[in-house]
């Protein structure tokens, strides 16, 4: 889902980074010291799964875990995506560095939003664990496939086809996306219940992640 450069007129560009950089500023005010190593893991860890590409077709797709960030982090999405996105672009050219800003809405704006939308439902216990997370990793992705197919219409009528065949080859990715998120979650609430920084509802009570994870209220 990286928009290389030249492709966007410079007043999508322009407008996609000052937002980005709202977010990024948001992401950092709310960034507590004790999350930073948290932070990092999982900024490494989109950054490493954006990088395998696996052929959808006549496109190629690929991991994205944006909805975990999302979940874990919250606003904090923002920077840590910044940061990986940034490096991939220098690195391995993927992306550009006039287009971290849009790519980097697109990718962190919807994590944000399943950050206010699916946290209640862990905590209030809406859904299961497990189904809650898969309904965050997929509609992440679900999003980003939306946020950059428009960004690519704008882009004018010879990116029409792009965008459509971008949405088309990101359903499958979705629920991929959706399944490895609801492992990963259904693990780290097992094994690792500090990494939450709010309550989450296991089977019929709720625990605590402020506390272990035999505290049960």
């Amino acid at each position: 889902m990286h928009i290389a450069e030249g492709v966007l007129p410079p007043v999508i560009l322009a407008s996609s980074a000052i937002l980005s950089a709202a977010g990024v500023c948001i992401g950092l005010k709310k960034l507590d010291y004790d999350r930073i190593m948290t932070t990092a893991i999982l900024s490494a860890s989109f950054f490493v799964a954006s990088l395998i590409h696996v052929p959808i077709g006549p496109v190629s797709g690929h991991l994205i875990l944006n909805g975990l960030l999302g979940l874990l982090l919250g606003w904090v999405s923002f920077p840590a995506i910044m940061v990986a996105l940034a490096l991939q672009a220098i690195l391995f050219q993927f992306g550009g560095i006039t287009t971290l800003g849009v790519n980097t809405l697109n990718m962190a704006l919807p994590p944000v939003i399943c950050f206010y939308v699916f946290r209640p439902m862990l905590s209030k216990g809406t859904f299961s664990l497990r189904m809650a997370s898969f309904l965050c990793g997929m509609t992440a992705v679900a999003l980003s496939a939306l946020l950059t197919s428009g960004t690519l219409a704008l882009g004018g009528d010879n990116f029409l086809n792009s965008a459509k065949i971008l949405l088309i080859s990101s359903v499958p990715v979705m629920v991929i996306e959706g399944l490895i998120t609801a492992v990963v979650v259904g693990f780290l609430a097992k094994v690792s219940l500090q990494i939450f920084d709010f309550e989450i509802a296991t089977s019929n009570s709720v625990v605590s992640a402020q506390t272990s994870p035999s505290t049960t209220e």
